[in-house]
């Protein structure tokens, strides 16, 4: 959708993105046949199916933010915000309204699957914490062994991007949770404005750390996804 209003072609999926998408496609396709099959009367598979779904729309959302992110940053030249004109100030601000939207949604997927997890392989975690993310989710596959394997391959995608995902954690935390903090951030800029120009933060090393946190999410879909895929696939066999 993102590509069409900025008059780009239409996105063709690939690498991380595509096996992520495709995988939870086939999951979708084994939920179906199964609602088919025993009419779902407790509605446990079409729950999934939703849930499922709406990650597939989550992650299209994400990357189209990112790029949309990308396509007004290679817009902004000037160093800082008093050297731009008020066209250049536009393009910066559609920049940061996307990159921002980026991070807090890439968080958001993440806390969804968790949900997913959660109810599949039955962890109780709103037991330990009510209102809990994705990170808890893992932390409580200790308490499970049963999928152990999951876990093990799960953390590793976890401390494989733990660097940016952590730069863009505490964005997401200063934009949704600090406002006071933000605020005290705005005043700091504007004094220094008084003292002089105040550069840009480093734009392309943000854009790079989206970019890993669009590819950790793609990686951690897939892998629980494919996960639950050969779960079902057993559980079929022995039907």
């Amino acid at each position: 959708m993102l590509r069409t209003l900025l008059g780009e072609k239409p996105r063709v999926n690939q690498g991380k993105l595509k096996e992520a998408m495709d995988t939870m496609a086939f999951t979708l396709e084994s939920f179906e046949k199964q609602m088919y099959i025993d009419h779902d009367p407790n509605h446990d598979y079409r729950k999934l199916y939703v849930w499922t779904q709406g990650l597939i729309s989550s992650l299209d959302e994400l990357e189209q933010s990112y790029f949309a992110a990308a396509h007004f940053r290679r817009k902004v030249v000037a160093g800082s915000t008093g050297d731009m004109s008020s066209a250049e100030k536009a393009e910066y601000a559609r920049y940061v309204y996307f990159y921002k939207d980026a991070f807090i949604r890439c968080f958001a997927i993440l806390d969804k699957l968790g949900t997913v997890l959660n109810e599949i392989f039955q962890l109780n975690t709103s037991k330990t914490k009510v209102h809990f993310s994705y990170y808890t989710v893992l932390r409580q596959f200790d308490y499970y062994r049963d999928h152990h394997e999951l876990a093990q391959q799960l953390i590793k995608i976890k401390e494989a991007y733990r660097e940016p995902m952590s730069k863009l954690r505490k964005r997401r935390n200063m934009e949704i949770h600090y406002m006071n903090s933000e605020m005290q951030d705005d005043l700091w800029q504007l004094h220094q404005t008084m003292r002089g120009k105040v550069k840009l933060e480093d734009l392309d090393q943000h854009l790079l750390e989206m970019q890993q946190g669009v590819d950790m999410v793609c990686e951690t879909l897939n892998m629980a996804y494919r996960y639950i895929n050969r779960i079902w696939r057993k559980q079929m066999m022995k039907r």
